[in-house]
């Protein structure tokens, strides 16, 4: 079955919205090709582009700068800002542990 996604969010984007497009479709493709997107979009609230993954970490980047590995703790309310995929995977592991 192929999934959908919505891209009605790539027309929103200014230039520097678009490189973090770019950037957040660049990590995913160099550190976890194989995890399942959830969804893509364009927070207009933060200016985060994002690829949000089945496994709880979103890729997000804003007005063109580097990207972020991002994890929300449910249980706390706390959203956590990780340079790495490998940080965000233990960051993971350490809340569901």
């Amino acid at each position: 079955m192929q999934t959908q996604f919505n891209t009605d969010f790539l027309s929103q984007l200014g230039t520097s919205d678009f490189e973090s497009w770019i950037l957040v479709q660049q990590a995913y493709r160099n550190e976890c090709w194989n995890e399942s997107i959830m969804e893509c979009g364009f927070n207009t609230n933060t200016g985060y582009v994002y690829i949000a993954l089945d496994n709880g970490i979103s890729i997000a980047s804003c007005f063109g700068q580097d990207v972020e590995y991002i994890i929300f703790d449910f249980e706390i309310g706390d959203e956590y800002f990780l340079d790495s995929y490998a940080e965000a995977l233990e960051k993971q592991n350490e809340i569901n542990a």
